[in-house]
């Protein structure tokens, strides 16, 4: 094994180790998430090269560097107020979805007419029009961090895999019996999978178009499925109360989650995937044990349904959206919760964490969304314009760019 180079990843916090070995070059990563500005960087290079054999002593000082460049990251301050950049009458009907690629210079948005639009966003132009299903385009994503293909999920049955840079469609992938409602890529870009109102999630080779798996077990719609960060296990939310890991090689079932007593209305992995956290129509939270499949806290507090919930990037925080207009911040430590977001006048459809963690952000059915400082509570920024309820939010992955979907049929850009 020959180290090539060194790669800095910012969010989370870690050190990519570019390197070959039998005549191929691959990568692995040094996660660094409890990184903070008081780490004494050479304990922490001593730690890495005890633990890491492709460092060595010669390269201590290099990677001082790069753990000092991480910390200086840190270190800059936030204070970044967004404003209204511009307005896409995106479809002529409602839209379902919007995300990012990696650099987020391109966002695609799904909608009820039919197709995914592929956008510039620093210009608000349209670059492609994917068009081939015939119903609702409801679960959309880029294969990030390559960013050159998408997928997209219909009402119509189908998952299309497209060339993000063309427009193209590779592959129609069908087997489902019932309406795709959720997709995502594993991070090697080499599966989609994609889940159903028809019970099942399946996954899908990207390179032949061919089904691999149909994961069989849940007994109502599954509505939310999150591969984990290495791509060796999936986990799937269903309504028939309950969420199962699965093994992605064999297709295998796990562990099943059992313990919510309402539909799941989410379910995503910690970075390190080690831990799952699960919101329900219960009005709570569940964090599960990924190894034995134990249930180690039930976050309590809302007073209706949990409608979204993820964690930060770095796993030491978690966020939950509400039915009940609030959302709440707990640690993923102690289990407690560290504040409440209050100022909403409707239901939280979504919520998420800025790239660094210390933002948190909220769609909601009031018709806007609001920034929030993730510690304190306190309300930052409210963002006004759109004309109906909000349902999705999303950062770029610098964190310096929103965009946020309408029932208004628009989405908003926010520099």
């Amino acid at each position: 094994m020959k180290l090539k180079r060194f790669l800095l990843r910012y969010y989370p916090p870690g050190i990519i180790l570019e390197y070959e070995k039998g005549g191929f070059l691959r990568t692995k990563s040094i996660d660094l998430l409890d990184l903070t500005p008081e780490t004494n960087p050479d304990e922490l290079v001593e730690e890495i090269r005890q633990s890491e054999p492709l460092v060595t002593k010669a390269q201590a000082d290099q990677v001082k560097q790069l753990v000092i460049r991480l910390q200086k990251k840190q270190t800059q301050q936030d204070h970044h107020r967004f404003c209204f950049s511009k307005e896409l009458k995106a479809h002529i009907l409602p839209l379902t979805n919007v995300a990012f690629d990696k650099s987020g210079s391109r966002f695609i948005t799904g909608s009820y007419d039919r197709t995914c639009r592929v956008w510039d966003t620093a210009s608000g132009t349209e670059l492609h029009v994917l068009e081939g299903h015939r119903n609702v385009v409801y679960a959309i994503a880029f294969n990030n961090p390559y960013g050159d293909k998408i997928a997209t999920g219909s009402f119509d049955k189908t998952c299309k895999l497209w060339c993000a840079e063309t427009g193209k469609c590779f592959h129609t992938y069908r087997g489902h019996m019932g309406e795709i409602v959720c997709l995502a890529f594993n991070p090697q870009s080499t599966l989609v999978a994609t889940s159903s109102m028809d019970t099942t999630a399946k996954l899908w080779d990207v390179e032949s178009g061919e089904e691999v798996a149909t994961l069989t077990g849940h007994t109502a719609e599954v509505l939310s499925l999150c591969f984990n960060t290495v791509g060796s296990q999936l986990v799937t939310g269903s309504f028939d109360h309950t969420v199962t890991i699965w093994d992605v090689a064999s297709g295998r079932r796990v562990h099943t989650l059992i313990g919510h007593m309402g539909e799941i209305s989410n379910t995503q992995f910690n970075w390190d995937c080690s831990l799952i956290v699960t919101g329900s129509m219960d009005k709570t939270c569940k964090v599960w044990e990924t190894v034995s499949g134990k249930c180690v806290a039930t976050l309590t507090g809302h007073k209706e349904e949990v409608l979204d919930v993820c964690f930060d990037l770095s796993g030491q925080l978690i966020a939950t959206a509400s039915a009940d207009g609030t959302a709440r911040v707990f640690s993923t430590a102690t289990h407690q919760c560290l504040a409440t977001l209050e100022g909403h006048d409707g239901d939280i459809s979504k919520i998420c964490f800025s790239p660094q963690g210390t933002r948190v952000l909220t769609a909601s059915s009031d018709k806007t969304a609001r920034l929030w400082d993730a510690h304190s509570g306190v309300c930052l920024q409210v963002l006004e314009g759109h004309t109906d309820e909000i349902f999705s939010c999303v950062f770029n992955y610098e964190g310096d760019t929103i965009i946020t979907g309408s029932k208004d049929n628009t989405c908003r850009i926010w520099y």
